[in-house]
């Protein structure tokens, strides 16, 4: 039995689109906007926290190099809880990415 992605494909674009561009910045630039990106990786955890029937834990902060792997793997468990359409995953990931133009 072949694997398949729990990740939408809308998402999955709008997700590869988002951790180029965090991939492009300059480091006072990712610095810069590392808050945006680390509030919407919290706001994930804590859906899928909430779904799981757990208590929010605060993701850590790992710098701005692991902000886009932090955010794939939220993404991930998002869409394997089937929460991204509540969460508007996919126009949540354009507006991160455009803010970072």
């Amino acid at each position: 039995m072949a694997y398949r992605s729990p990740v939408p494909d809308d998402v999955a674009v709008e997700l590869k689109r988002a951790v180029q561009r965090w991939h492009q910045l300059p480091l006072d630039r990712a610095l810069a906007h590392a808050t945006v990106l680390r509030a919407l990786v919290q706001e994930l955890a804590d859906a899928v926290a909430t779904a799981d029937g757990r208590p929010a834990e605060v993701v850590p902060d790992l710098g701005p190099r692991a902000l886009p792997d932090q955010l794939t793997v939220m993404a991930y468990d998002v869409c394997q809880l089937d929460l991204q359409g509540d969460l508007s995953l996919a126009r949540r990931l354009v507006d991160v990415r455009r803010s970072l133009d």
